[in-house]
């Protein structure tokens, strides 16, 4: 069974998929196509209208046979919303997503970050690519409730008023948005706001918080600006414009390579001062901008012409160095020997052999766009220490991606029963550590160990 996070994917089998997330939730479903619209209302799978093709709600639990979904169907995004209606969903325990395939095995677990005044979150996609079908954890809130996200998608919704909501919407950490109705018009060239206020806004800010102050990288905006013409030209949020490629990756084509990364995409403030402040609003999303990490940063933004809708871009990077992925490293390798020394087990010690091994399968990941301990040619972990050079007898390893530091994945992988013993097996003695940034889920990890 796969552990994703925010991000993470990993490929469907054949067959009908069991999705359930436990607890006091109301699972939905949206049917969507290429552009992230439902073709009618009848897209729209909930409680009071429980079945599409390919697709059927029943007691809690959603079936999926992605082949069977509606013609034209390259997606199903998967929501919960309190059974409570209007309960924020910080107020009620931690959702978590399983997946089970047709013949019963599990395939996937997702539990997001905690959400907090959210009332709805997009929690996963299943989306086509070539042939096949595969899973995306998203972990995306949403503060308008159901009616708003399904309006945002398409889904036509009665309400007592006509007046559109102006509240900004947000994709990491909030809420995706998308325009109500396709037209022929383009976006607008993506746009180079003017640094004029934006860098004094967020620098103060950043200092107010005890962090150093950012400056403006040419390559981080032009990738923020690229992104956020994306997103108006689909007319809404979304991590992967309508090329396939995530905001990460339009980083590092410019590239850009990076060892600590944070985003923010919004929709809504017409000005870099709106956006920023929208940004402080939100506890998270000022986490991502003032983290003491990150000394660079790009601003896009674009408008969709057929709404005038204004999408916002934000990158917030520590570029990359030798030193810097040597300090990550050490960093992995002590909270790591902590966890054990914890545990009352020896430290492992640092094995270069195994890094090289473990930082090459990073970087293949990236640059072949996959997840997982078997690489597509069929190379193990096992494989990848001996190609290294190394001679150590058992290997075992772990990998994660969309994590931002190294404290938050060693408490990914220590919060997972087969990550947490591997760092706990007593008969590994030396250990590894890869990092890369890039690729759909902006960061890849890897630890490999060898006794």
């Amino acid at each position: 069974m796969s552990e994703l996070v925010p991000g993470g994917n990993v490929p469907l089998p054949h067959g009908t998929l069991t999705i359930r997330v436990p607890g006091p939730f109301d699972v939905s479903a949206l049917v969507t196509d290429d552009t992230g619209r439902v073709g009618g209302d009848a897209d729209f799978v909930f409680y009071n209208q429980p079945a599409a093709p390919g697709a059927r709600l029943a007691g809690g639990t959603l079936t999926v046979d992605p082949p069977r979904l509606r013609p034209g169907a390259t997606r199903l995004t998967v929501v919960i919303s309190p059974a409570a209606p209007g309960t924020p969903l910080g107020d009620l325990p931690a959702p978590t997503l399983f997946v089970t395939g047709a013949d019963g095995r599990a395939l996937a677990r997702f539990t997001p970050p905690r959400p907090r005044r959210e009332t709805v979150l997009l929690l996963a996609e299943l989306y086509r690519r070539g042939p096949g079908w595969k899973l995306r954890a998203l972990g995306q809130g949403y503060a308008d409730g159901l009616a708003g996200v399904a309006r945002d998608f398409g889904v036509d919704v009665l309400e007592d008023t006509a007046t559109a909501p102006t509240t900004p919407q947000a994709l990491s950490p909030a809420a995706p948005t998308s325009a109500q109705a396709p037209s022929p018009a383009a976006p607008t060239p993506p746009q180079a706001p003017s640094p004029d206020g934006f860098l004094g806004l967020v620098n103060s800010a950043r200092a107010a918080a005890g962090s150093p102050a950012v400056s403006l990288s040419p390559s981080l905006t032009t990738a923020a600006g690229a992104h956020a013409a994306a997103m108006a030209a689909q007319g809404r949020l979304d991590s992967e414009g309508a090329d396939g490629l995530s905001v990460h990756q339009r980083v590092t084509a410019g590239g850009y390579r990076y060892l600590t990364v944070g985003e923010h995409l919004v929709s809504g403030p017409r000005t870099p001062a709106e956006f920023v402040d929208y940004c402080l609003s939100d506890p998270q999303a000022r986490r991502t901008l003032c983290e003491p990490a990150c000394s660079e940063a790009g601003l896009g933004q674009a408008t969709d012409p057929r709404t005038g809708t204004v999408y916002w871009t934000a990158l917030w990077a520590r570029p990359f160095s030798a030193e810097g992925l040597r300090r990550t490293a050490d960093e992995v390798i002590a909270l790591t020997n902590a966890r054990r020394t914890a545990a009352g087990l020896p430290p492992l010690a640092f094995d270069p052999l195994l890094t090289v091994a473990a930082q090459a399968h990073c970087d293949d990941m990236v640059a072949r766009a996959f997840y997982a301990h078997t690489s597509p040619d069929g190379g193990e972990p096992w494989h990848r220490a001996a190609a290294a050079g190394s001679t150590r007898r058992t290997i075992g390893e772990n990998i994660a991606c969309g994590q931002r530091s190294a404290a938050e994945v060693v408490e990914g992988w220590m919060n997972s029963p087969g990550h947490r013993a591997n760092i706990l097996k007593p008969d590994f003695t030396h250990m590894g550590v890869g990092f890369t940034g890039g690729g759909g889920a902006g960061t890849y990890w890897t630890q490999l160990f060898g006794g």
